[in-house]
C-alpha cells in the first residue's frame, strides 16, 4: 500500500492507511473466520483513497465501547478516528469494510 500511495503522491496517508489496514484485516481474521481476505485500495478522487478489506462473512462489524480493562474492541473506533468516512458494503458472498482518507490541501 505504501508503494501505491507513493505512486499517487499521497505518501502522507501511508501511516494512517497502514493502521487502518491492520485493524480491518485483524477484524476480518478474528471475526469472519474466512480462509482468505482481500485488501483493496482505490482512488475515487485525486486526494482521496478508499481502503477496503473483503471477506466471505455476511456478519456486519459493530462499533463498540470497550471496557477500560479490555485488550480488544477498539479497532473500529480507531478506524473511525483516523478515517474521513468508513462503512460496509454487503456483497452477495460476504462484505467489504472500507475507510476513506483524504490528503491535506496541497500548496
Amino acid at each position: 500500500m505504501r508503494v501505491t500511495l507513493a505512486a499517487w503522491h499521497l505518501d502522507d496517508l501511508a501511516d494512517d492507511g497502514m493502521l487502518i489496514v491492520s485493524e480491518l484485516a485483524s477484524n476480518a481474521v478474528r471475526h469472519a473466520r474466512s480462509p482468505s481476505i482481500r485488501v483493496t485500495i482505490t482512488r475515487p478522487e485525486s486526494v482521496r483513497v478508499r481502503i477496503g478489506v473483503v471477506d466471505k462473512s455476511r456478519c456486519l462489524p459493530k462499533l463498540r465501547e470497550p471496557h477500560e480493562e479490555s485488550e480488544t474492541g477498539r479497532g473500529l473506533a480507531l478506524v473511525q478516528t483516523l478515517a474521513t468516512d468508513w462503512g460496509v458494503d454487503q456483497l452477495p458472498w460476504g462484505k467489504r469494510v472500507w475507510a476513506e482518507l483524504c490528503a491535506k490541501a496541497r500548496r
